[in-house]
């Protein structure tokens, strides 16, 4: 199986040893506490489940800085999104070396994780903008992952941590979440070999589900990961839980049995476009897979990014710093003329009227009317339940 990334095993600092753990929290009961931001919490959660191998725990403001402008860390590790435990208020745990790290997103806020600090940094106006900028591509406060990082705490507490629990994650999608470490043995209990992932934080129309077959073919893969986000998502996208339902129902219709792995990650969007691509990559890689899909306006939002730089990042980077291969999609549409899912790319003699292509906003007007969606654009059986939620929806509205 593929190695991890810069490591010869997985790292994951999550606390596996139950007696330790509970000895965590107790000791967790008289640390100085400072409560997270969803952003903290789930850069806590992939570092738990192994995903950000071989990070030890939150970057300080010279190794953010060093991979916001140079995609790595001060060490010279490959690294393309800074990974920070940022907050506004450090009254609580100055002076301090030890801390325990509150869960945002869980009701009474229970013990997430412990730091051991490293530092306490304030970040400047000047590298704020920098870090944004050279991260996102933008400044505009309308990019919503930018909009997030900007109003994130002015201070970076940098530190190993131990991680005691994966916050909402396994509660609310006990079926899908898996951590790196979870993947890695399904894969090798499988005996697969060469494993294609998927990144979506939408569900799946007829042109990824065709996708996924074409990039399994091609590259003669075991097996298909189709690997969801179950995170903070921007206002206007689906939620996890009714995307979840709709892509199993695909691949319990549409796909042959035991080729697809449905499985869940807990991450915020960033909506950091080619930058993003990049760290999908690296916890593909350390989840096991051989090669991953990088799609059209892979990890993009609006117009802040070229249909293609996603793809085209990859080139940018020193050669051997990734060892998963990347299957580099078009963008993917039901043909009239040829009556399947093609790659525009395939098709040159195509005109637009020959595709069966429907915007983002056309597919929710016609779902939250009840309108049923052409099935050589999605397949009945996920219409209906994207149609269910949609409805439901805007009665509530």
């Amino acid at each position: 199986m593929i190695k991890p990334h810069g490591s010869d095993k997985l790292i994951p600092l999550f606390v596996g040893d139950p007696d330790q753990r509970q000895r965590l929290l107790e000791e967790a009961e008289s640390l100085p506490k400072l409560l997270l931001d969803s952003a903290s919490a789930a850069n806590a959660v992939m570092l738990g489940a192994g995903y950000f191998t071989p990070l030890k725990g939150y970057m300080n403001l010279a190794d953010a800085l060093s991979v916001a402008k140079n995609m790595k860390t001060s060490s010279g590790l490959f690294w393309p999104v800074p990974c920070l435990n940022r907050t506004n208020d450090i009254e609580a745990i100055e002076g301090v070396k030890r801390i325990a790290l509150l869960d945002p997103n869980i009701p009474g806020n229970p013990v997430l994780a412990i730091q051991d600090i490293k530092a306490v940094e304030e970040i400047s106006e000047a590298d704020l903008k920098v870090m944004t900028e050279q991260t996102f591509g933008t400044l505009d406060s309308n990019h919503p992952g930018v909009a997030t990082f900007m109003a994130a705490g002015k201070y970076i507490i940098s530190g190993p941590i131990q991680v005691l629990n994966f916050s909402y994650f396994e509660k609310d999608f006990p079926e899908t979440f898996r951590s790196a470490v979870q993947i890695r043995e399904e894969i090798k209990a499988r005996n697969w070999d060469t494993v294609v992932a998927f990144q979506t934080r939408n569900p799946m129309h007829r042109a990824h589900e065709e996708l996924c077959k074409m990039a399994k073919e091609a590259v003669h893969a075991d097996g298909v990961l189709i690997h969801m986000l179950l995170g903070k998502l921007k206002k206007g996208d689906i939620p996890a839980n009714v995307r979840d339902a709709a892509i199993r129902k695909m691949v319990e219709l549409y796909f042959p049995a035991n080729t697809v792995m449905i499985t869940g990650y807990g991450f915020d969007m960033l909506y950091a476009g080619p930058r993003e691509a990049l760290l999908h990559a690296v916890f593909r890689q350390n989840a096991g897979c051989s090669h991953f899909i990088v799609g059209r306006d892979h990890a993009g939002v609006g117009d802040y990014y070229g249909p293609f730089d996603a793809q085209e990042i990859f080139k940018t980077i020193p050669e051997g710093v990734l060892e998963i291969k990347i299957f580099n999609a078009d963008h993917t549409a039901y043909s009239r003329k040829l009556n399947k899912v093609v790659m525009m790319r395939d098709v040159p003699d195509h005109t637009p009227e020959d595709f069966v292509i429907l915007s983002g906003t056309k597919v929710r007007e016609m779902l939250a009317a009840g309108e049923p969606l052409p099935e050589e654009f999605a397949r009945p059986e996920v219409a209906k339940i994207l149609m269910g939620y949609y409805m439901s929806e805007t009665a509530n509205n």
